[in-house]
């Protein structure tokens, strides 16, 4: 049964084209990502699948008798004032005003004499099978079974305002469950997840038999969660049938049998062009017997002209990532003994215990809220019962990241950091893909992934021989992730960075410190091989 199809779907805003004439089906029970560059139409897609905007062309046809959720990135602030409880129950409008239509009845049944009490029996017992038909005595238990599954009983009586953003995440989640969606639209459901919420999440979508359609920068969550990946670019959409991995393998294997295609028909055009141009030079020798040679001619025009020529496979625009180190640092870099830390009433650390060493790439992990960002800041500030080596010259990028003054453009910003001509500055930043007119655009006016890459270009330009980075991934595409990876192995500083993309730390990490039990725990080597460590202490 097809849940979703799209029929020759193009769609514009204004005079710019975001797909043309793009098809495809989804059917019941499919888990499907849509995967593509930030500002490529994903979200769009989703707009269009909820009916909250139409396509400019095409037909658009989502199953009749379909009930569509849509998970949102950003939190409901309308939900502030009101408890988890609260926000949870309110899935269930209509079964509360049949519970309080039943509460009333029962007063009655008490109240009543013999001239109504038939009557009132008989509209309780209406009301009663109207409840009962709509799953009013399995509210509860549905309620506790998705609180108990994500593991936020504890938040039940807390007000959605003093959430964290995974937590609000989850919340809204439930939330549309409740509802029991046929088709659920989860926009970047993994943001501000700690890993234990994404393994939580993505456990439960492995038994959610109904139709799931994910966007997504989560590489490892990908490969756990979906068995099809629509591939949005160059306003189209390619199909892979397999999870993020396969899909990595399959379009290398299209892009270079694409690649091949063009270069095979382009050497077969100009081929034909340059036999084109000898017929007709040998028919002007061969005047006034040279009619023979025009019509040759004229017949290798015809089948040019009918050629439906490709157009050249397009790569993905490259940002030049490349942190340099002139200082050399001490062979200690940081240094944690025996440290406790409270805020408040909460304790984060007693007697932990940290070392990094010159050159280790280390990946911080914890659930939220058990201290990391607050550890970094504390490294950051020079906090007196934490030693920092000699020589140390730290660059550090904050999770919301944030520049002194936001009305600044993109080159004013730049030029802060910049020494050499106005010309090369340009140049310099349009390899961090800021373009023409798109320098004079102010900073507060940035996507999270656009002020990323300018903190990174500012980094860049100073001698950081220690890179500290909260959440580095949190706003960018897989290409840009893919880019700063690469620049990051290259690196030939030390590196401490906060992250729960499972994917980026198996690619960095040399070392994992994992924030447990109010104590700062060491494994050597990536995500993959804590895991293994994890288990065999499990066993």
């Amino acid at each position: 049964m097809l849940d979703i199809v799209f029929n020759h779907v193009s769609k514009n805003y204004g005079n710019k084209k975001i797909f043309d004439q793009i098809s495809f089906e989804i059917k019941s029970k499919e888990k499907i990502a849509i995967i593509g560059q930030n500002g490529s139409g994903k979200t769009t897609i989703f707009k269009m699948i909820a009916k909250e905007e139409s396509s400019s062309t095409g037909e658009i046809i989502v199953r009749k008798d379909a009930k569509v959720g849509i998970l949102t990135q950003y939190p409901n602030e309308e939900l502030n004032n009101y408890t988890i409880k609260e926000i949870l129950y309110s899935s269930f409008k209509e079964i509360k005003n049949l519970e309080k239509k039943l509460i009333e009845y029962e007063k009655k049944l008490n109240e009543s004499d013999e001239n109504n009490l038939e009557k009132n029996i008989i509209k309780y017992t209406k009301i009663q099978e109207e409840y009962q038909n709509m799953g009013g005595y399995e509210v509860d238990s549905k309620i506790d079974k998705l609180v108990s599954a994500f593991n936020i009983t504890s938040l039940l009586n807390r007000k959605y305002i003093d959430l964290s953003g995974g937590e609000k995440t989850i919340v809204n989640l439930i939330s549309i469950i409740l509802q029991e969606p046929d088709i659920l639209l989860l926009d970047e459901p993994t943001n501000h997840l700690d890993i234990s919420m994404l393994e939580l999440l993505e456990k439960f979508l492995n038994t959610f038999n109904k139709t799931v359609v994910i966007i997504s920068h989560d590489r490892f969550f990908l490969d756990k969660t979906v068995n099809k990946i629509f591939l949005v670019d160059n306003k189209k959409i390619e199909i892979f049938h397999g999870n993020y991995s396969y899909y990595i393998k399959e379009n290398e294997l299209r892009i270079m049998r694409e690649f091949n295609e063009y270069k095979n028909q382009q050497k077969k055009i100009t081929a034909m062009k340059n036999s084109i141009k000898r017929l007709k030079e040998y028919g002007k020798l061969a005047y006034p017997c040279g009619e023979n040679f025009f019509r040759r001619a004229a017949s290798i025009e015809k089948r040019l002209e009918k050629i439906e020529v490709l157009e050249k496979p397009k790569k993905n625009k490259k940002i030049d990532l490349s942190f340099s180190v002139n200082t050399r640092s001490g062979n200690d870099i940081i240094m944690i003994n025996n440290y406790c830390y409270t805020i408040g009433n909460k304790e984060l650390f007693k007697n932990a215990n940290m070392s990094i060493k010159y050159q280790e790439k280390v990946v911080l992990i914890g659930s939220n809220g058990s201290g990391k960002s607050t550890l970094i800041k504390k490294i950051i500030s020079n906090d007196n019962n934490i030693k920092i080596g000699s020589n140390i010259k730290i660059g550090y990028i904050s999770q919301d990241i944030k520049f002194e003054n936001e009305e600044l453009t993109v080159i004013e910003e730049a030029r802060k950091f910049f020494e050499g001509y106005e010309e090369h500055l340009r140049s310099a930043l349009v390899k961090f893909l800021f373009y023409s007119e798109g320098i004079y655009t102010k900073i507060n006016k940035l996507s999270g992934g656009e002020k990323l890459r300018l903190k990174l270009f500012c980094l860049m330009q100073e001698d950081n021989n220690l890179l500290i980075m909260d959440e580095p991934t949190n706003h960018i595409d897989i290409n840009t992730k893919e880019i700063l990876e690469e620049a990051l192995n290259d690196y030939k500083g030390t590196l401490l960075i906060i992250s729960h993309d499972r994917f980026f730390i198996n690619k960095i990490a040399t070392r994992i410190l994992s924030i447990e039990n109010k104590k700062i725990i060491s494994y050597i080597g990536n995500y993959n091989d804590y895991l293994s460590m994890k288990n065999k202490k499990e066993d």
